[in-house]
């Protein structure tokens, strides 16, 4: 691998106009393609295998042209203080609105309150639903904002009016001005690090062009691949803070390379066969992670982390490549390391750094070192016993929104459960009697506790499939809802037995329970196999069984911990008003998998940066303790630097108006934090240096089994000493 490496470095260190001119190439075709790509539209939100999705596509089949999978609108209308939405005024008020809102080109539908009985008991709270022929996404601008001037039209009458559903919903805007300021603070930390303007913006050029090649293939596939922005906003996010630091690692061992004394095709040749080998195997961890999230079986997540991946492969590619060959134009404006202090005492100095004194202090009390960081990350980890998880709805909203307001005005009318009425689809086209079955289910669900309204049953046109409208006590995100379902899903099998037909429970509520449940369900073997094959890739990587399994464990620590901060903030309320987070509520259902993917992949690129280099100073015959504070004498600044930049990146996308997108930058940068500076910085030194020797012990037998991928260049010093001239010695010295 090294050697290999070694010679595309040197290869796109010589041939750098024809490296550069590709990658502009591609950069340009993407861009265009972007540019030229049709609107993405909706992205269908599915979950294969679930009773809700069954039941969705069912009514789909059997009530067609009702459009299932339409946008929807509910607006809420509030009489002033001491009159009632029946008052004539306000009633007259309500008509006009309805008529105005059925004039729309894509509306299906709209329901008068005073003809389905939409008022509330005390008269003070109506509204009404209006259904549309496109999906949320697909609506066009004309039709927002003819639903929002018909609000303003009626709250100019005196009424308070206020609109909820996913009708106004729009493409979520990441933060651009955070994404800014992550990118300075990532300038000017590859500054410090690397001492030159011109060495640290080769990084953050490289990984502009690669995540802008990635996220315009996303955009330029959105359509024909159903990718949603959330694909985009984490390709853009995951993309950013890989590229940067795999670039950072090589040019960083490109200025040491150069300050052994080696010219610069030779050192840019060195530093992609060493560094760059640690890239190579990082992005691995990286992609099998995100690319792993395709066990889940949800088709959202499946894109969403093969785009991310493929992301993840570009940057690889690009710091392989276009980073020698940047370096070849950079000439000699990227300094060797060191040599600013050189020139500034007139020696060089072997005065040990800030990474040589830490692990220094480190493994002269390891055991201390190792309490301290388990016992601290498990305290913060505390949180994740009271996780709650669910899926945002309009009660998550800040309650600056009018989303929110109809939420809340829905809540005081006419009770919580109101804004996440479940749907009961009876399926019985192999029922004798289909109207005796509905009557059944509908008796059922009456006699059930946490039940407002049971609607009649609704039949379709074949008279074999019958809808029926449950509105619960409890709001949708409660407990007690989710109980409520599997109470009608149990009582559903009874009437299966009895009547032949079923009973399925779908609607958004259900749709959110039914996909926290699978995620949960896959939690587990997602965690395997994505630990095993990363465990594996290790296992040859640094060629020991216990520094792998040292690894894994440590991310445990690290994605806990930090589910635990998310816990606090996004669920209780921490810090909230300082991360900007205006509603708490349930963590997103997605959020554990989601980190379980993610961090592990970013936690693996630490691990084999600092880990590597020792591994490269143990094999090249130090002893095992000496080897933990060269590693960290050569990579300790550059893996912080890089945790800095990552966690800059990932915190830009806390300004986010997306709860979602703030939830994932949060969470990222708090995991890099604990990952970084804890586990790797602490943890894993105190518990090498505990272990000594045995740490890189590996069976004969399987030693003899593995691939031998030398990522720790040992080929590249044989490879010098044969290519040594014996007599160059007698050359210097001849008269």
């Amino acid at each position: 691998m090294a050697t290999f490496l070694y010679k595309l470095g040197r290869l796109a260190f010589r041939r750098r106009h024809f490296v550069a001119l590709i990658w502009v190439a591609l950069l340009t075709l993407a861009g265009v393609g972007a540019a030229s790509a049709p609107a993405a539209g909706s992205t269908s939100f599915s979950i294969p295998g679930t009773e809700a999705q069954k039941a969705f596509d069912l009514l789909e089949q059997r009530f067609p042209g009702a459009s299932a999978d339409g946008a929807t609108g509910r607006m809420v209308f509030k009489a002033p203080e001491g009159e009632k939405m029946t008052d004539a005024a306000n009633k007259a008020t309500v008509a006009k609105t309805v008529k105005e809102l059925g004039d729309g080109s894509e509306v299906v539908s709209v329901t008068d309150p005073f003809t389905t009985n939409a008022v509330s008991k005390d008269g003070t709270v109506a509204y009404a639903s209006v259904r549309y022929d496109a999906p949320a996404m697909e609506l066009k601008d004309a039709t927002r904002d003819a639903l929002e001037k018909a609000a303003d039209e009626a709250r100019a009458t005196g009424l308070t009016v206020d609109v909820g559903g996913d009708a106004l919903q729009a493409a979520a805007e990441p933060g651009a001005v955070g994404e800014v300021i992550g990118l300075a603070i990532a300038a000017v930390v590859l500054v410090m690090t690397l001492g030159s303007l011109v060495a640290a913006g080769l990084p953050l050029l490289t990984a502009i062009i690669g995540v802008g090649i990635g996220v315009s293939t996303i955009t330029t596939l959105a359509k024909a691949l159903d990718l949603g922005d959330t694909t985009s906003t984490l390709a853009l996010m995951i993309g950013l803070a890989v590229g940067i630091d795999y670039a950072l690692f090589i040019v960083s061992r490109y200025r040491a390379e150069l300050a052994e004394g080696r010219d610069r095709e030779e050192a840019a040749g060195r530093a992609t066969g060493t560094a760059g080998s640690a890239v190579v195997f990082a992005g691995l961890t990286v992609v099998i992670a995100l690319a792993g999230l395709a066990v889940v079986n949800v088709p959202m997540l499946t894109k969403m982390g093969l785009a991310a991946a493929g992301t993840v492969v570009i940057a690889v590619l690009i710091a392989l490549t276009m980073i020698p060959a940047l370096l070849g134009y950079a000439g000699r404006k990227v300094r060797p390391a060191g040599e600013k202090r050189r020139k500034t005492t007139g020696t060089a100095l072997a005065k040990p750094n800030l990474g040589t004194r830490w692990a220094s202090f480190v493994i002269r009390r390891p055991a201390a070192m190792l309490l301290l960081g388990v016992v601290g990350l498990g305290t913060i980890a505390l949180p994740v016993s009271q996780l709650e998880l669910g899926l945002p709805d309009d009660g998550s909203q800040p309650t600056s929104t009018t989303q929110r307001r109809a939420y809340d005005l829905l809540s005081e009318g006419f009770g919580p459960g109101f804004n996440g009425p479940l749907m009961i689809v009876v399926d019985a086209k192999d029922s004798d009697d289909p109207k005796a079955a509905a009557t059944t289910v509908t008796d059922g669900i009456k006699g059930l506790e946490d039940v407002v309204t049971v609607t009649p049953a609704t039949f379709n046109k074949a008279g074999d499939t019958a809808t029926i409208t449950v509105v619960p006590d409890s709001k949708p995100s409660s407990t007690r809802t989710e109980d409520l379902v599997h109470a009608i899903r149990d009582q559903g099998s009874d009437v299966k037995s009895d009547t032949g037909a079923d009973v399925l429970v779908t609607g958004t509520t259900a749709m959110n329970i039914d996909f926290s449940q699978k995620l949960s369900d896959a939690l587990i073997p997602y965690l395997g196999l994505v630990v095993g094959l990363a465990f594996l890739l290790l296992i040859v990587v640094f060629r020991s069984i216990l520094v792998p399994l040292k690894a894994a464990l440590g991310f445990l620590l690290s994605v806990l911990a930090a589910l635990g901060a998310v816990v606090a903030v996004f669920q209780w309320g921490w810090l909230g008003g300082v991360l900007g987070v205006e509603e708490t509520g349930p963590i997103m259902s997605m959020m554990p998998i989601f980190m379980v993917g993610v961090v592990f992949g970013l936690a693996m690129d630490y691990e084999v940066f600092l880990v590597t280099r020792m591994r490269e100073a143990y094999v090249h015959g130090e002893s095992a303790s000496q080897a933990i504070v060269t590693g960290f004498k050569h990579s300790a600044r550059v893996v912080a630097a890089a945790a800095v930049i990552m966690m800059a990146v990932f915190g830009g996308f806390i300004s986010s108006s997306e709860s979602m997108i703030k939830m994932i930058g949060f969470g990222l940068a708090i995991a890099v934090f604990f990952d970084a500076f804890i586990v790797r910085m602490a943890i894993v030194p105190a518990v090498l240096a505990l272990l000594g020797r045995r740490a890189w012990w590996l069976p004969k037998w399987l030693d003899r089994a593995l691939p031998n991928v030398d990522v720790e260049g040992e080929g590249l010093r044989t490879q010098a000493e044969k290519d040594a001239d014996p007599d160059e010695d007698r050359e210097l010295v001849r008269v």
